[in-house]
């Protein structure tokens, strides 16, 4: 069956080869780049282009988005190596309910199937970086409620270049990045490669590491050929990456927060994340005058295995129970920050159970996107189409090991193997879209419709299971409008509406005959305004949901005996504002202040009451918040340039945080109901100064100021951002 739908996939991409012709620009999936003139497309986009990303060099998506209205996000580990983002209210956690792509094509590791983002592209070898949101993201799936984010990568050059940037900061920071691409007549190519290491900034008791390496290879190869009626591109990419850090889920009780934010309890030293991540994609393109078409047949790969602390055995406490209320749990306590041995005469042994998230995904598929311009009823019409089939797949194999505490070392106990999870989620999917944009007079209007057909299935592999599986089949259409009224050269009125969809996982159950999956209508309604030097835009959004639906997964839940469950939150409504300007002040003919301001104000509530045992939500009475929801965000980023010099400042502000919905309820404990993330204000430096064509030196310091307030409490205990690190580098480029 898989097979016959792959071949009548193939099929349909042949055909639409012989029939229509694509855009040059590849790797971008729309144009949004008009900073000089008016952008008169309706919905919600933003690029971050390569000029803007190489300000601040960041290596964490998280620093970059925060200069994008409208995002919201959750810290983890400081280096971004896991990132949790949300747009316009959706939850952060591992970034799966945003869908992401790298140049075009689904990226994460199973986007239908186990959609948290554990693999994400490494952002330094980006050269933009694009969001849509509303409207403007409908011709992206499966996940529309919120958004899209394409990472766009370095395209095959047209002549020879080439770039080296190397860089060493504190603890033990070191990047080395290169590239180099040529084109010989119709053939070019492309190699690129980046190493990020780092010791990590937490002091492990008992002494350790606690950093990551990341390496990234990447090629491309195309030809081009170029005719009288159309042009046309063929290009292989295969890119590599793995990943080996030092990380955990444990924190710190508030009280050890607050005497040394950034230590690492004994119980996890021998936490690790081990990751290897593949792709290979074949890309054909044509291009004609007034079609265009792109035809991507794609594979990706990644296998991790994630040794981590999951409980303390004999222990009648969640680990974030202990850490919220260590004095009550004072012997598991100190069992985890190595204060006793696991085995003491005369009082309970606390054993240590370490849990290793063994898991392997692929994600492949053929997707074929287009847009047609024709004049029709003396009208003029650009149409956009596309037609994905996608398979994808995780395997978990999930197993247990028993560790003793010993004199402060966290000490592995031979032969307590235990597998714990074993499990196969698979979805074959179709996906279509057509979109019609009509300029009449002064408005362009945009109409279309998003279609999203899944077969899941769901197999329960340990032994003695073979009758525990689920097959279900899901249809929706997802319809949208937009437009935007140009009021005169300078300025006009954009709005918006469509049908918002997040799948529902194989596993989760059907009831009624019916699959619950998250579905929501959303609205915007703004403005824009570009002088050709100010640039400000507006936007006021409303998502209305029928179903709110939330996962469990270790990140934000722990090991609670609910992992992979989904749950219900009925009917919420989320609204709010996002506002940017931007504008560059010449202070003189050598100098100028160029300077932007994002805003995102952003409120939430629950329709109903509700009693759910998801541990963030608790007993939920109405208009309690979503958490993890900031109300306000704003980030200002100012600087001075020089033809051969600037410096630039990035100041972004978030304020507290919800950690839970609601409170608990007799038979349900919530753990940090009426606790909040405080606020957040961190300022990031940066400076360059050319060395002609001897290229560059730059320095940066980010968190300036060494701002160590928690940015989170999930799943267990308090945990910093990144603090103050410096780093030095120089970049060569031809």
């Amino acid at each position: 069956m898989k097979h016959s739908k792959l071949a009548l996939a193939v099929s349909i991409a042949a055909f639409g080869l012989n029939a229509f012709a694509a855009d040059k620009e590849l790797e971008h999936i729309q144009i949004i780049s008009h900073h000089d003139k008016l952008r008169t497309e309706a919905g919600s986009a933003t690029l971050i282009g390569e000029a803007q990303l190489e300000e601040f060099e960041f290596d964490d998506i998280h620093r970059v988005l925060s200069q994008v209205p409208g995002v919201n996000i959750r810290e983890e580990d400081g280096y971004g190596l896991r990132p949790n983002i949300g747009f316009r209210g959706v939850t952060p956690e591992r970034s799966k309910k945003i869908t992401i792509l790298e140049d075009g094509v689904l990226i994460g590791p199973a986007p239908y199937s186990a959609p948290a983002a554990y693999y994400f592209p490494l952002t330094t070898r980006m050269t933009a970086v694009e969001v849509f949101k509303g409207p403007a993201a409908i011709k992206y799936g499966p996940q529309t409620v919120a958004g899209t984010l394409n990472m766009v990568s370095r395209q095959v050059p047209d002549y020879r270049i080439g770039g080296v940037d190397l860089s060493v900061g504190g603890d033990g920071y070191k990047k080395a990045h290169a590239y180099y691409g040529d084109r010989q007549g119709n053939l070019g190519f492309l190699v690129e490669g980046v190493h990020l290491q780092s010791d990590g900034f937490k002091e492990l008791d008992g002494g350790g590491d606690t950093g990551f390496d990341k390496d990234d290879l990447l090629v491309k190869v195309d030809y081009q050929l170029d005719g009288q009626r159309f042009d046309q591109r063929f290009e292989v990419k295969l890119s590599y990456a793995d990943e080996l850090s030092d990380e955990t889920y444990l924190g710190l009780t508030d009280a050890d927060y607050k005497a040394n934010p950034y230590r690492r309890y004994a119980a996890s030293q021998p936490a690790q994340m081990d990751t290897k991540h593949t792709q290979v994609m074949f890309t054909y393109q044509l291009s004609a005058e007034d079609v265009n078409l792109t035809t991507r047949v794609y594979r990706n790969d990644y296998e991790r295995a994630w040794l981590k602390l999951n409980s303390l055995s004999n222990s009648n406490a969640s680990l974030s129970d202990i850490l919220v209320s260590p004095e009550q749990f004072a012997g598991q306590y100190q069992v985890l920050s190595g204060q006793r041995d696991s085995v003491l005469a005369g009082e309970t042994n606390y054993f240590l159970n370490m849990g290793t998230n063994d898991r392997e995904y692929y994600s492949q598929g053929i997707q074929l996107d287009g847009d047609w311009q024709v004049p029709l009823f003396g009208l003029q019409h650009t149409v956009s189409f596309g037609v994905r089939f996608h398979q994808d797949e995780i395997e978990r194999n999930h197993y247990g090991d028993t560790y003793a505490m010993v004199d402060g070392i966290n000490t592995a106990i031979a032969e307590t193997r235990r597998f714990t999870t074993e499990n196969t989620e698979s979805t074959d999917a179709w996906s279509v879209y057509i979109e019609d944009q009509v300029t009449i007079d002064k408005l362009t209007l945009g109409v279309g419709v998003r279609g999203e057909l899944m077969d899941m299935t769901y197999q329960n592999d340990k032994s003695g299971f073979a009758d525990d599986w689920q097959q279900k089949t899901t249809r929706v259409w997802l319809p949208g409008i937009s437009g935007f009224y140009q009021l005169d050269d300078n300025s006009g009125l954009l709005f918006g509406v469509h049908q918002g969809f997040v799948p529902a996982s194989p596993s989760a159950p059907v009831r009624d005959g019916e699959d619950e999956f998250e579905k929501s209508v959303n609205y915007e309604f703004g403005g824009r305004y570009n002088d050709g030097i100010t640039q400000f835009e507006m936007v006021g959004f409303f998502n209305d949901y029928a179903n709110l639906i939330e996962s469990c997964g270790q990140s934000n839940c722990g090991s609670q005996g609910q992992l992979d469950q989904e749950f219900s939150g009925g009917e919420v409504d989320v609204w709010g504002v996002e506002s940017q300007i931007a504008q560059t002040y010449p202070l003189n003919l050598q100098l100028d202040i160029p300077m932007s301001l994002t805003y995102t104000y952003t409120q939430s509530e629950f329709k109903q009451a509700l009693f759910s045992e998801f541990v963030q939500w608790g007993y939920i009475r109405p208009g309690d918040r979503l958490p993890y929801l900031p109300t306000h965000q704003a980030t200002l980023s100012i600087g001075l340039a020089h033809k051969d010099w600037a410096v630039d400042m990035l100041i972004k502000y978030v304020s507290d945080m919800p950690e839970t919905a609601g409170v608990g309820y007799e038979g349900f404990d919530v753990a940090l109901a009426g606790q909040e993330v405080p606020a957040t204000t961190v300022v990031d430096i940066a400076a360059h100064y050319e060395l002609g064509q001897y290229g560059r030196v730059y320095a940066k310091v980010d968190n300036l100021f060494d701002q160590d307030n928690i940015v989170s409490r999930r799943p267990y205990g308090a945990r910093p951002g990144k603090p103050r690190t410096l780093s030095l580098g120089y970049k060569y480029q031809f």
